[in-house]
């Protein structure tokens, strides 16, 4: 079956990030290691791995409310039903996206399985599609919401391995305040 043209945009994005860590990860740790406090530095960080649900508990369309990687970085883990980008789990169809929203950083509390939307953020209306990658669909946010990285066990158990982009309101993802325990 051929790619479809979102399947081949994903596919070269995912490949160009591939490559950019293999520039960015050996330039932040040769800058640790010479005692640099250059930039490059800032971009690399170790995730601690979190178990944030089981599969056996989740139900379609059921959000799932915690903090990872910093107490208050609220994210929402969902089953969407439906294999999505980024999605992990044996139908490929759970997600997990950051609930501060990219405008003002205000928590977005509702997610709306019909249309498979987080939103409209209570601040000033962004929503955000859920089922591609985190892209804002309506409102005065211009970046797609962070996506979790998530790695679902043999044993059913879901992890939070990490965060795509950087969460809003923060210049490094993993400081500034306090980690999540495992």
């Amino acid at each position: 079956m051929p790619l479809t043209r979102r399947e081949f945009l994903f596919l070269g994005g995912a490949t160009g990030a591939v490559l950019a860590i293999g520039v960015i990860v050996p330039i932040g740790i040769a800058s640790r290691e010479t005692g640099s406090e250059g930039s490059a530095a800032a971009l690399v960080g170790v995730f601690p791995p979190v178990k944030v649900a089981s599969l056996a508990e989740l139900q379609e369309g059921v959000p799932v409310i915690f903090d990872y990687p910093q107490v208050g970085q609220s994210n929402i883990l969902v089953k969407m039903g439906e294999p999505v980008i980024g999605g992990v789990g044996p139908d490929e169809d759970i997600v997990a996206f950051s609930r501060l929203c990219t405008h003002m950083g205000c928590a977005i509390p509702q997610y709306q399985h019909d249309h498979k939307i987080l939103g409209p953020c209570p601040c000033h209306y962004s929503t955000f599609d859920l089922i591609h990658g985190g892209q804002v669909t309506l409102g005065q946010a211009t970046q797609n919401l962070p996506q979790l990285l998530l790695d679902a066990t043999d044993d059913g158990d879901i992890y939070a391995t990490g965060v795509f982009r950087l969460v809003y309101g923060f210049d490094n993802t993993l400081q500034g305040g306090e980690l999540v325990e495992a």
